[in-house]
C-alpha cells in the first residue's frame, strides 16, 4: 500500500512534468499552430490580372445583352431538348463540349454548330484543373480541341474549365495560346436537379446587363436536368420581357469563335 509521503512525491513529480510540458508547448514555432493560407485566387482577382483572357461577364455599359451557356455536352438525353427550345425561341447560345462525350455523339456537336450556336472547349474528360499540372491541363485542352476540330473543322477560342477551377500559370499559358477562358457571374445551380421554378428564380434574380449565365445540357448517370428544360422557355421569355437580348458569347464579348493559332 502506497504511504502518504510516497503519494506526495508522485504528485509532485507529475505536477513538475505538466509544468515543463506547458512551458515547452508555449515555445513552439508559430508556423506549427497557424493554418496555411489557401492558394486559390478569387475569380474577380483573376479577371483583373488576366483582363480579356479570363472573363466572368461583359461590360454592362451600353448593352442589354446576356449570354446563355450550357456545360457538359453533348448528352443525348438533354442536349436535343435544350436545342429544340432554343430553336423554337430563335435564340443562339453557347455550348461547352467535353471531348469524351463529343467522340460518342459527334452528330450532336454538328447539330449545335449547324443551328448557329457557339462551341467551346470544356476539357477532354472533365477533371479539376486546379489539382493538375500545367502539362496535364495542356493535354486536356489539346485533346478536346483535336476532337472538336475533327468534327466541325475549327479550333474553338472559348474555354471553360470544369467546375470553373483554373490556376494563374494555366491562365498565363491559355492567354499566350490565344484562348479566352470564360466562367460566369450567374449560376442557375441546375446541376443540383432543381425544379423549373428554382432554376428560373436563380437566373432571373441575378441576371444583369452583360451577364454570363451558367446552365447545363448534359449530366451524369441518373442526373435529371428536366428542371432546366422546363425553365428555359420561361427564362427566355422573361429576359425579352425585361428588354434583355440573349446572344452567343462571341457576340457578347465581340470576339471570333475560332482560335487564331500562334
Amino acid at each position: 500500500m502506497m504511504t502518504k509521503s510516497r503519494f506526495r512525491r508522485v504528485v509532485m513529480v507529475l505536477l513538475s512534468a505538466i509544468t515543463l510540458l506547458s512551458m515547452w508547448g508555449s515555445c513552439l514555432p508559430v508556423r506549427a499552430v497557424i493554418a496555411k493560407p489557401s492558394k486559390k485566387i478569387s475569380w474577380t482577382e483573376l479577371e483583373r490580372r488576366f483582363e480579356g483572357a479570363f472573363v466572368l461577364s461583359a461590360s454592362s455599359q451600353g448593352t442589354r445583352k446576356v449570354a446563355l451557356t450550357f456545360d457538359d455536352v453533348p448528352d443525348p438525353r438533354f442536349t436535343p431538348q435544350v436545342l429544340n427550345v432554343l430553336k423554337k425561341k430563335g435564340v443562339a447560345a453557347t455550348f461547352f463540349v467535353v471531348g469524351t462525350r463529343s467522340m460518342k455523339h459527334p452528330d450532336l456537336v454538328r447539330r449545335i454548330k449547324k443551328e448557329g450556336h457557339n462551341l467551346g472547349n470544356h476539357s477532354y474528360s472533365h477533371p479539376d484543373f486546379s489539382k493538375m499540372s500545367l502539362s496535364q491541363v495542356q493535354d486536356q485542352i489539346g485533346r478536346a480541341e483535336k476532337i472538336i476540330e475533327g468534327i466541325v473543322g475549327f479550333k474553338p477560342r472559348l474555354v471553360r474549365p470544369p467546375y470553373g477551377e483554373i490556376m494563374p500559370k494555366q491562365l498565363e499559358w491559355a492567354k499566350k495560346q490565344g484562348y479566352t477562358v470564360v466562367n460566369w457571374n450567374v449560376d442557375s445551380s441546375d446541376w443540383r436537379q432543381l425544379s423549373a421554378d428554382q432554376v428560373f428564380r436563380n437566373v432571373t434574380r441575378s441576371v444583369r446587363p452583360g451577364s454570363v449565365v451558367l446552365m447545363h445540357a448534359g449530366g451524369g448517370v441518373g442526373q435529371s436536368l428536366s428542371g432546366t428544360v422546363k425553365a428555359l422557355p420561361r427564362i427566355i421569355d422573361w429576359l425579352r420581357a425585361h428588354d434583355y437580348e440573349p446572344v452567343t458569347l462571341t457576340e457578347l464579348l465581340d470576339i471570333p469563335e475560332k482560335r487564331k493559332v500562334r
